[in-house]
């Protein structure tokens, strides 16, 4: 036994005498306390109570007087105070009885009743990723929580922040264990699974914005669906979840860049293409266009002058079977006219004599200068 002598010799007790009775006890002799051993100390304890409480104060109206003190300061630790921003949860040996409202409030003592209050409009924050430290604490990545894969399997470095806040705290107090734990892990799952339906580029550039819409959501509906059929939801509300950084691993990131001025340059030649593809070929169409309608034009032309003429041989046909003598003299005359019109003329008159007179008629100079006035010589 631990109290077994050490010295060796027969064992002992406690009090370091023998269990036969060899040794002392705490009476001061061998054996078990007698009767009067036990009224001595009752004696003194009420001598020594005697002395501690005011004078008179004795007898059995003393000790109800303070039994019903001390029921009474038992039954004052029941009063309590709900501030502004918090609900009581009430408990009744562990159960849950009922929620009080901010102000004065009671419950029965302890260990009967319990009271609970949960601040519920108290913005709480979770940080996934990294650890942003306190005071001489530096900043701390966690790659673990942060290093997540993206639909076209390439590993991508997120951290982020969840704003959250109570909004039923009976089933915040009774439905998860652990609030910020179970929170901060279904958040992390939440994002895994977004991000693991977003190829990396998007991820790193226009797709934020969505990708922390699409967390919340999904976060929010995974805390809800946690609890029991009589009170579903873990009582937990997402505010926001903040994207703060979204890079590539630090290990490839040289390499990264240098797919991204790749991709870059892609863009640039793929933007340069597009506009001169935009400038050339509306410019085709157009001069495509304008040959369609010159030729359209041309096209109706010939045909409206084919007709025309169809239509005046139809016309002279028909004079020509009427007159057929006047109408070959018509055309003649008038081929003659077409034929003449564009020849230089000479008329010679034979029968003009007499010396020094050019019978010479040109018509064509006299044609072009202006015409004599009447009455000139």
């Amino acid at each position: 036994m631990p109290w077994s002598n050490q010295g060796g010799g027969g064992g002992g007790g406690p009090w370091g005498g023998s269990p036969q009775g060899g040794g002392q006890n705490p009476w001061g002799r061998g054996g078990g306390p007698s009767q009067a051993d036990i009224e001595e100390m009752i004696r003194r304890g009420q001598d020594r109570f005697r002395q501690v409480m005011p004078k008179g104060f004795g007898g059995g109206r003393g000790i109800l007087i303070a039994i019903v003190v001390i029921v009474i300061g038992w039954l004052l630790t029941g009063i309590y105070r709900v501030q502004p921003d918090e609900l009581g949860v009430v408990q009744r040996f562990g159960a849950y009885v009922r929620t009080e409202s901010p102000g004065l409030r009671y419950h029965l003592p302890a260990p009967i009743e319990t009271v609970t209050k949960p601040s519920v409009t108290t913005q709480n924050r979770i940080e996934v990723g990294f650890t942003s430290g306190e005071g001489r604490t530096a900043a701390r990545d966690v790659p673990d929580e942060s290093q997540m894969l993206t639909k076209d399997e390439n590993i991508i470095d997120i951290d982020f922040i969840v704003l959250w806040r109570i909004s039923d705290p009976v089933a915040y107090l009774f439905n998860i264990k652990n609030p910020d734990g179970t929170v901060k892990v279904a958040a992390e799952s939440a994002m895994r699974e977004v991000i693991g339906n977003t190829e990396i580029q998007p991820a790193l550039n226009e797709a934020r914005g969505q990708i922390e819409q699409s967390a919340r959501l999904l976060l929010q509906a995974t805390l809800d669906s946690y609890g029991t059929p009589g009170s579903p939801g873990a009582g937990v509300v997402i505010d926001q979840v903040q994207l703060q950084k979204v890079a590539p691993p630090q290990q490839v990131i040289a390499s990264f860049d240098d797919v991204q001025s790749a991709r870059q340059n892609q863009d640039q030649l793929r933007n340069d293409a597009e506009t001169y593809r935009n400038d050339i070929v509306p410019r085709a169409r157009g001069q495509a266009e304008q040959v369609a309608q010159q030729a359209e034009g041309y096209r109706e032309q010939v045909v409206a002058r084919a007709r025309g003429d169809a239509a005046r041989f139809t016309s002279v046909l028909a004079s020509y079977r009427l007159a057929p003598a006047i109408t070959a003299e018509r055309f003649y005359l008038e081929t003659l006219e077409n034929v003449l019109k564009s020849s230089n003329k000479i008329m010679i008159d034979d029968a003009v004599g007499g010396q020094g007179v050019l019978p010479y008629l040109p018509l064509n100079e006299l044609m072009g200068r202006p015409t004599t006035q009447p009455g000139a010589k």
